[in-house]
């Protein structure tokens, strides 16, 4: 089992910058492939970006890519989102997730376990 907690969500204004954490618990926690998704009112859950076991994988959601940056810290357990020059359109909750194997599919039924969310809004 591995329990997510994100946390660091806010209101910021376009063009700000904001960090997104996950706390990951659990016996193995280090050894599972980390998403993040988001997922705005109305609309379905979206895939943000994911970070291999080693960190020397990443891929993002052209929407992100150039401006959100994901990092993970194993020693921690800890996964991060760095999230620069927000924009409107960002808001939305915000997921981390975790799947036990690397893949490029960004089906959100693929992750076995999930935070909570926290949520985000970037006001114009």
């Amino acid at each position: 089992q591995v329990q997510l907690v994100e946390t660091g969500g806010g209101l910021v204004q376009a063009g700000d910058s904001l960090r997104l954490s996950c706390a990951a618990s659990g016996r193995t926690a280090s050894s599972y492939v980390m998403g993040w998704f988001r997922q705005a009112p109305g609309k379905e859950r979206e895939f943000v970006g994911i970070i291999a076991r080693s960190a020397l994988i990443r891929s993002y959601a052209d929407s992100v890519k150039g401006r959100f940056v994901i990092s993970r810290d194993n020693a921690r357990n800890m996964v991060y989102l760095q999230m620069n020059s927000l924009k409107p359109e960002d808001t939305a909750v915000y997921y981390c997730a975790a799947r036990p194997s690397y893949s490029s599919s960004r089906d959100s039924s693929e992750y076995d376990y999930w935070g909570q969310g926290t949520q985000v809004t970037v006001s114009s």
